[in-house]
């Protein structure tokens, strides 16, 4: 077995290099146009309104305006997306898009998707906004086509840029930040930029968070209302990151990070009839190292390069006296090695082509019962082609995808190979207006998860992918205004439809429950966000942003079954935020208010799995000081201002009102 996987690795390996190396053996390198110097200081933020896919994005300046202090406060403002939120500052969260799913939805740190071939869903609490410079979600196929073949696989796709050094008066930098607030929390952290001469330089970034979590909630069970304590919701967690930079001008860039993430953390668990018994414990490891090189051939070609191996280790513990000894204790340990190359060509002024090829290998071994120890090769191809002029932006896309796997115990799941199509378009309708009309289709579909296939007894090793079937058609306008109060307005409207099918559920057999392929959805919607800015006297202006989604879900699996045309589980019909902004030389000041409709909790819509809707306010305040050359940073938030008692997932209550603030010195 373990001489079949070498040769099939060995295959790949070849497959994946060889249309690589050819093409680099016709590019003539030794050609160059010499263009002016200059020093690029930033990423400039992509326009969301000429994409021909659904793009949101929010940089470093709105995220400090909205108050915004972790990953998923920062989501939870896009439309069309629904975060799990497990309650409290050490509560798991994940991103689903559209309804489609969390294992659907891609998310990516610096270009290099994160992922997690056991159960699919990536923890995005463990990222700290601190060292971010920008966030955007993609929804579809994005017009960027110098991308990964990972990043076409997904249904959307949550990116991550971290903020890269900037140098323009001194060669090093330092940024000292405490935040505190209710229930125990205390948040330190440190980053450091230092200049390594003309073409080098290197960052240092670290954190550690504390929280007790003991917050009150009101439980109520009939006309019984108690008030509670939440317990066992504490968490420690640290995280420490190294960048190092080089820019070697013809010769390309580079960027190699080493992360390591470390948490330990209670399990609160669901509060019901009363029981508040819960010892559960979570702790998490999880370490990468990557390498991004890129390099600007000529005019016509442009190279990529990524690399990165991630080790992630859990453990789980429950105490009871039901088990042996009083504990029961789970460990499992991922391991990843992943490699990709990407070639563009631009033969021409508006066109351009690209060729990517990824090349994962995937392991798990656990300490649990008939653990079969999964090992998987996935290799992904895309190739893509793009028209774009000041006024059309057509994009087209293929991705193929194949998958071995081999295991130590036990039958295998077959292989598997498929084709996913995309095509999106853009056209603006009169050159003199930035108004557009868009419209995109997409094929993807998910592997089935380790958990899926080979977990003890519930597994089913001939589990099929899902299919995921997306539709889009929307409108994009947008308008700057010069010597009115009016600085800018931006809109955007997306109808959507979308059809899963082979959807994996688990479903009871004659003893136990089994994964299998018997869901199907269909999911229509309305996705719209605005934003303006308005200039008031005496230097006041004032930022309005918002954005509402409709979704309608429905599980379409059986006809005449009880939970036929029901909406699906955890998605709200309507949802949206709005934030007003106000800035001024001596103070700035957001108040956000968000809005959740109904939902269920199980997929039957009675009333017993009816889970009320929310309305939730936030308040913040902050001020930047300068201090010759250093500069003076306070913020000042009241979170749910109402304190509204609610759950996203039932049972899990969420804090009520809270207070934070922070600190930010920088030299």
């Amino acid at each position: 077995m373990q001489n079949l996987f070498i040769k099939r690795l060995s295959g790949l390996l070849c497959a994946w290099l060889f249309p690589f190396v050819a093409l680099y053996a016709q590019v003539d390198t030794t050609t160059y146009h010499q263009l002016s110097g200059v020093e690029v200081l930033g990423k400039v933020r992509p326009s969301t309104t000429r994409e021909s896919t659904p793009l949101q994005v929010m940089d470093k300046a709105g995220m400090e305006r909205l108050g915004v202090q972790d990953l998923s406060e920062a989501v939870k403002r896009f439309s069309g997306v629904t975060v799990q939120d497990y309650g409290g500052i050490g509560g798991l969260k994940t991103v689903s898009v559209r309804s489609l799913g969390a294992k659907h939805t891609a998310v990516s740190y610096d270009g290099v998707t994160v992922t997690d071939a056991q159960s699919g869903q990536v923890d995005i609490s463990r990222f700290s906004l601190d060292n971010v410079d920008m966030i955007s979600l993609s929804i579809g196929q994005a017009d960027d086509i110098f991308q990964t073949a990972r990043m076409y696989a997904s249904a959307g796709a949550l990116s991550i840029k971290t903020a890269a050094p900037r140098f323009e008066q001194k060669p090093s930098h330092v940024w000292v930040q405490v935040k505190g607030g209710s229930f125990g929390f205390v948040n330190p952290s440190l980053r450091y930029e230092q200049k390594l001469g003309t073409k080098y330089a290197a960052t240092l970034n670290a954190d550690y968070q504390h929280a007790d979590g003991q917050y009150p909630f009101t439980f109520t069970n009939g006309n019984i209302v108690t008030k509670e304590k939440r317990h066992n919701s504490d968490i420690d967690s640290y995280h420490g990151e190294v960048n190092f930079f080089a820019d070697w001008a013809k010769a390309g860039k580079m960027q190699l990070k080493g992360y390591w993430f470390g948490s330990d953390r209670g399990l609160p668990g669901s509060i019901v009839l009363y029981s508040d018994y819960h010892k559960e414990r979570l702790e998490n490891r999880n370490g990468f190292v990557q390498a991004n090189y890129e390099n600007r051939l000529n005019n016509v070609f442009a190279f990529k390069v990524l690399g990165k191996f991630d080790y992630a280790w859990t453990r789980y513990r429950d105490f009871h006296s039901q088990y042996e000894n009083g504990q029961q204790k789970d460990v499992y340990t991922q391991r990843e090695i992943y490699g990709s190359a990407s070639l563009l060509y631009t033969p021409k002024e508006y066109w351009s082509f690209s060729l990517a090829e990824d090349f994962f290998y995937n392991t798990l071994d656990a300490t649990t019962p008939k653990c079969p120890f999964p090992e998987r090769l996935t290799s992904l191809t895309a190739v893509a082609a793009q028209y774009k002029d000041s006024r059309l932006t057509v994009t087209a896309s293929l991705l193929g995808t194949f998958i071995t796997e081999t295991l130590e115990i036990g039958e295998v799941a077959p292989d598997r190979s498929k084709l996913s199509p995309a095509v999106s378009l853009s056209y603006r309708l009169f050159s003199e207006q930035n108004l557009r009309l868009r419209a995109s289709y997409k094929h993807s579909y998910r592997i089935p998860t380790f958990n899926d296939l080979y977990y003890d007894r519930l597994g089913n090793r001939e589990l099929d992918p899902e299919k995921a079937t997306q539709y889009n058609i929307g409108m994009t306008w947008s308008e700057s205004f010069s010597g009115l109060s009016l600085d800018y307005v931006s809109l955007s409207v997306d109808g959507y439809y979308n059809k899963v099918k082979d959807k994996i559920v688990a479903l009871p057999t004659m003893f136990i429950w089994k994964m299998m392929n018997m869901g199907k959805v269909n999911i229509g919607g309305l996705d719209v966000n605005a934003s303006a800015q308005l200039r008031l006297p005496a230097s006041f202006s004032v930022l309005l942003d918002g954005s509402y989604t409709w979704q309608h879900a429905v599980d379409r699996t059986t006809k005449g079954s009880k939970i036929y045309g029901d909406q699906i589980p955890y998605t709200p019909e309507h949802a949206g935020t709005v934030s007003v902004g106000v800035e001024h030389p001596w103070l700035n000041a957001t108040w956000t208010l968000m809005v959740v409709g109904d939902r269920y909790s199980l997929q039957q819509n009675i009333p017993e799995n009816l889970i009320k809707g929310y309305v939730e306010q936030q308040l913040s305040f902050n001020r930047t000081f300068s201090l010759r050359r250093c500069s003076l940073r306070l913020q000042a938030e009241i979170l749910n201002i109402g304190n509204v008692r609610y759950d996203v997932i039932r049972y899990y209550p969420m804090p009520g009102r809270s207070f934070r603030a922070s600190v930010r010195f920088v030299y």
